[in-house]
């Protein structure tokens, strides 16, 4: 398996610290606002290679932060007379329905910053001791000149730096280019040796990497927009507090861009999850997403999204078509097959999602034409490579819905048995009649009438239609 890796601009072998084990850190959410469409795309793609990895046989321990204490998250505090715990704790909550229904998986360990306050300090207390911190009146400043090898992720030499400087200024650092560790916070702060105050940003995922996998790690992931400042200044600290190196590979996904501009809050050109959701299901927009080479922007557009759907519907269709052709057959072993090799052939290439997804379409095609030649042998075998497939990929294959007149057809034959139901209910067609059922099943539960609760519930067993419960309300689905 081969992976571009950001620091040194090269394709490179992958190969482990331990055999067969990765530690993999990906920077997670600052949680003050609704995640977006660049959210997204970065923790799909995170999630597509944490799947492909434990795919291939590998031990994945993936960790993935919580920013949960941050200038931005205390402007939102004061501007609505609430605390910083109460919008992190709102917005963390919103970013991980989001993740779910995106059908993200959630990360091995997900720390939070307010959680590991310990480490940062003992960081920075290494840091100083070993010189390249100072602190000044309660804040806690970084030796930037003092690493020689800072700007090295960034491919930017000091000089270009400090020319073009996009870093706070300070009349207490030693340097223009020195950056924070530990800000002075007399009224938000927490108690450390340097009086009461907050980490930075950047000394969060230090610390938080460094306890949950290790000083050296093998993968550290996130959006372009994070090379600089914050993984060069993760590197920085990490490997001057350590004494080693810090990570093996940077991997690094590219924006989300609109009419050319990197999607961002700050621009305000900015789609929500939950506006995206709305519009298109889960596995349209991890098509759209996985479409695109991890490493390239992706431009948004509404005919981008709809051809992406049609695509997903083309998928869905082929996998419903084929499981319902096969019902009954023993699904093959196709680890070995030629599509399982060509995917694999794309994925090992620095993650060539696009090449993979094409594998899948032929494969679709070849099952469609398989069930047409009436070969339910060789239907099977695509049945089996295309449910594999699409899984690895992170795609949720749903069960067909049943249409108005199927539907119709399998309540008709239980419809004489319906005494619970008044004579007019009884006209009603569908999935119409289909929610009066379970209108009156919900009542009859209200009220504790058992009987006919569980008559309606075996009657519907009957005509493979199950019910599931939950605190919000009643669903069903086809067996």
């Amino acid at each position: 398996m081969k992976l571009y890796n950001t620091y040194t601009n090269t394709v490179e072998e992958f190969n482990t610290i331990e055999e067969n084990k990765v530690t993999m850190y990906v920077c997670g959410p600052t949680v003050y606002d609704y995640p977006h469409l660049g959210h997204a795309r970065c923790y799909i793609t995170w999630d597509m290679v944490y799947r492909y990895l434990k795919y291939k046989g590998y031990d994945v321990k993936y960790c993935r932060n919580i920013t949960d204490v941050d200038d931005k998250i205390l402007k939102k505090a004061k501007a609505e007379n609430s605390t910083a715990e109460v919008i992190s704790r709102r917005y963390y909550e919103i970013f991980a329905e989001s993740m779910k229904s995106l059908n993200v998986l959630k990360p091995d360990v997900e720390p939070f910053a307010t959680k590991t306050l310990g480490e940062m300090i003992a960081i920075v207390k290494d840091l100083i001791n070993n010189d390249y911190a100072y602190e000044v009146d309660g804040d806690v400043y970084f030796r930037v000149k003092k690493y020689k090898d800072y700007g090295m992720l960034s491919k930017q030499s000091i000089d270009d730096l400090v020319a073009g400087a996009r870093v706070e200024t300070s009349d207490k650092k030693e340097d223009l280019l020195d950056f924070a560790l530990w800000k002075k916070d007399e009224e938000f702060g927490y108690p450390s040796p340097w009086g009461k105050g907050r980490p930075g940003w950047h000394i969060e995922c230090s610390a938080m990497s460094r306890k949950h996998l290790g000083k050296t790690i093998d993968i550290h992931a996130g959006g372009a927009d994070l090379i600089f400042p914050h993984h060069e200044n993760e590197i920085a600290q990490s490997e001057c507090a350590n004494g080693c190196k810090f990570v093996n590979y940077w991997l690094h996904n590219g924006f989300v861009t609109i009419n050319k501009e990197k999607m961002s809050k700050s621009l305000k050109n900015f789609v929500t999850i939950g506006d995206m959701l709305a519009d298109y299901d889960a596995n349209t927009i991890r098509l759209f997403i996985l479409t695109n080479h991890y490493r390239m922007p992706v431009e948004f557009s509404s005919e981008a999204l709809e051809g992406a759907k049609s695509g997903w519907k083309r998928i869905q269709n082929a996998v419903n078509e084929a499981v319902k052709y096969t019902n009954g057959i023993d699904l093959p072993n196709v680890s070995d097959s030629e599509e399982v090799k060509l995917f694999k052939e794309a994925m090992d290439n620095d993650l060539n999602t696009s090449k993979a997804l094409a594998v899948i379409f032929d494969t679709a095609t070849k099952a469609n034409k398989a069930k047409a030649e009436n070969d339910k042998q060789l239907a099977s075998r695509y049945t089996a490579i295309l449910l594999e497939l699409t899984n690895v990929m992170g795609f949720n294959i749903e069960k067909d819905k049943l249409s108005e007149e199927e539907l119709q057809s399998k309540l008709d034959t239980i419809i004489s048995d319906m005494d619970f139901l008044a004579a007019d209910d009884k006209q009603l067609k569908g999935h119409d009649l289909m929610n009066k059922v379970i209108e009156y099943r919900n009542d009859a539960r209200k009220e504790k009438n058992w009987a006919v609760a569980d008559k309606i519930r075996t009657l519907l067993d009957s005509i493979g239609i199950v019910l599931k419960d939950s605190k919000e309300n009643t669903i069903w689905e086809e067996k």
